[in-house]
This record gives structure tokens, sequence and C-alpha cells, in this order.
């Protein structure tokens, strides 16, 4: 059972530090104290909260959400692969996926990086959803005669 800090568990639940803290001298969350008198939370008790706020529909409200478990997406093109590469630079990063003999590239904020953790060698999910499809021929592909397109007779005039 891993026990995490109390900074590492706001993040995880998408909460602020001050509150969490705030609910554990309430009695409102369980945790364990270390020997020198600091609070570490089980990964078990932050799915217990985590699954808690779920079920309860939480009111819009700004600033940052509490992060959650995705359980259905509505795009259908899933490419699963691992990562290859990450890259950080300024606001953007990029992310090189190797899906069987083929690698996609995508180019995501700096942000969802950081928020993601992705690091060399982790598995990792494409979904794809696009309006826009590219076809493309590669040169020295030739097309037997029977396939190549027809061309309809021009109407008379």
């Amino acid at each position: 059972m891993a026990l995490l800090t109390v900074r590492a568990a706001a993040d995880r639940m998408g909460i602020g530090y001050s509150t969490l803290k705030q609910w554990i001298y309430q009695g409102k969350i369980r945790t364990t104290t270390t020997a020198g008198g600091h609070h570490r939370m089980s990964e078990a008790e932050i799915e217990r909260l985590l699954a808690r706020e779920t079920s309860a529909a939480p009111a819009p409200s700004r600033g940052k959400q509490p992060a959650g478990l995705i359980v259905a997406l509505s795009g259908r093109n899933r490419l699963r692969g691992f990562v290859e590469e990450v890259r950080t630079d300024g606001l953007m990063g990029q992310v090189r996926l190797r899906i069987g003999d083929q690698i996609l590239t995508a180019v995501i904020t700096s942000d969802a990086l950081s928020e993601l953790k992705l690091r060399r060698g982790d598995d990792a999910l494409a979904i794809i959803k696009s309006t826009e499809v590219m076809i493309a021929r590669e040169v020295g592909q030739e097309q037997p005669e029977a396939s190549r397109r027809r061309r309809r007779p021009r109407a008379k005039r």
C-alpha cells in the first residue's frame, strides 16, 4: 500500500493543499501519521474520495476542477502504443507514440504533458477525432489497369 504526502495527494485529487489539510484537521479524511508528525494518505483513501466526488454531481465552479477517472469517451479512433519520445519547449510539447511499425506525433500543451506525466516507454492511447482526413499515394505504387479511374463520357451540348 503506497502512502502519499498531503501535497502529492492534493495534486492527484485536483484540490488545493490547504483544503486537504483542513479536511484532515476536521477528521473528514483518514491519514497515517509518521513518527515526525507528518500526515500520509493511502491510495485507497484517495480513490475512495474521488469515487465519492464523482458519484455526487458537483456544481460547476471556477478554477481548477478535481481530477477523476474517465469512464467513457466519445472518440472511437483509439490507437494503443508506447511513448517513444517526449519533448517540451516553452508552452508546447511533442509526443511520439509508436503504434506497431508506425509513429504518430502529437503536439500538445506543456501543461497537458506535465499533467499526463508521460515518459519514454510508457503505454499510451492516441484518441483521434478529426473532421479532416487526407489520403496519399506513394510514388512507385502502380495500379492495375482495371482499377484505374474510368472517365465518364462527356455530355453532348
